[in-house]
């Protein structure tokens, strides 16, 4: 990258380009987001120049599934990109991605979009699909905007966290069987980096392994697996839009007798340390590793990201009800 960096105009379609633009210290050169790029908080005031046609925030997971098959069956684009903003307001790099085309804009759709323009910009897909994927685009991105120490300086920092989840996990005496849910009804595991840091949190998951492409599961298949600790982190949902999912697993037969469920170690957790593959995805180990071992870990759970189901829980009431017996999480 011959231009130099402080010049640069860099448009990010994707949160987690976002985030690993401002962590590289880039947010300045930041001129355009997607409608879901909220982190940090300066990247609300950028420019929104792509925009889901479907608002995850208002509407059930089955609601969302229906609306997006509606749109495919149409022909649409279940995105709307600003193509006169970006010809009018030229930039040098645009950050797409090429992994969910339910999650952002996909890259098929944006190199459509530039191609033809008087001054293409450079276009870069980050497509993680493990641990180790992530922090190469971290430095993917660094390379593209001509911060390349920055980005060897970030990567080695969250190095040196994951490094330390290791070492302590390495102390525990077992491994708990854990499992984690990116989406209900239809029922789904994230794959990619999601079985990394369930296994490098200290947890048992032999069924996926890293790098597995997202996929719907039975609900039978969590009953037969039976883990000891159940994580929900639906992705593009909130703790509340969690809660409003519950009733609904809650609804389904095994619920009641998973050993999870029995012993209070259900989990809902803030979907932004999972679902976007940056910076805060170590962040989000290091909360699965204290939720794994509360024995070997205690304060690394931000306020306010994960609530817990009440011991005994099960007895209290029936699916609708359950919402409520779910608790902001204390260190142990």
């Amino acid at each position: 990258m011959s231009q130099h960096t402080n010049d640069l105009r860099i448009c990010s379609l994707l949160p987690s380009g976002t985030e690993i633009l401002f962590a590289l210290d880039l947010g300045n050169q930041v001129v355009g987001v997607s409608d879901l790029c909220d982190y940090p908080p300066a990247a609300r005031d950028k420019r929104i120049v792509s925009r889901s046609k479907v608002d995850a925030a208002v509407l059930t997971s089955d609601q969302v599934e229906k609306e997006m098959r509606r749109l495919l069956e149409a022909g649409e684009d279940l995105f709307e990109l600003d193509r006169d903003w970006l010809n009018s307001n030229p930039v040098d790099v645009v950050l797409t991605q090429d992994l969910c085309y339910f999650c952002e804009v996909d890259a098929g759709q944006v190199l459509a979009a530039v191609s033809g323009m008087q001054r293409e910009p450079r276009v870069e897909v980050l497509q993680p699909r493990t641990l180790a994927d992530i922090l190469s685009s971290i430095k993917q991105v660094g390379d593209a905007c001509g911060a390349v120490e920055a980005a060897a300086r970030l990567v080695g920092e969250l190095e040196d966290r994951i490094a330390a989840v290791i070492h302590t996990v390495a102390l525990a005496a077992s491994k708990p069987r854990v499992f984690s849910v990116e989406g209900v009804n239809p029922l789904v595991i994230g794959g990619h980096w999601i079985p990394d840091l369930l296994a490098t949190a200290g947890g048992s998951m032999d069924i996926y392994l890293p790098g597995c492409p997202a996929k719907r599961i039975d609900w039978n298949e969590i009953v037969d697996y039976a883990p000891n600790k159940l994580f929900i982190d639906l992705c593009s949902s909130d703790l509340d839009r969690n809660l409003r999912e519950i009733p609904w697993l809650a609804g389904q037969e095994g619920w009641e007798t998973l050993p999870a469920v029995q012993a209070g170690e259900v989990y809902l957790i803030d979907h932004v340390y999972f679902s976007r593959p940056g910076p805060r995805v170590v962040q989000g180990l290091e909360i699965l590793a204290q939720l794994t071992h509360p024995d070997l870990f205690d304060g690394l759970i931000p306020p306010d990201s994960v609530l817990k189901l009440v011991t005994g829980a099960a007895g209290l009431g029936g699916p609708e009800e359950m919402g409520r017996c779910f608790l902001p999480y204390q260190d142990q």
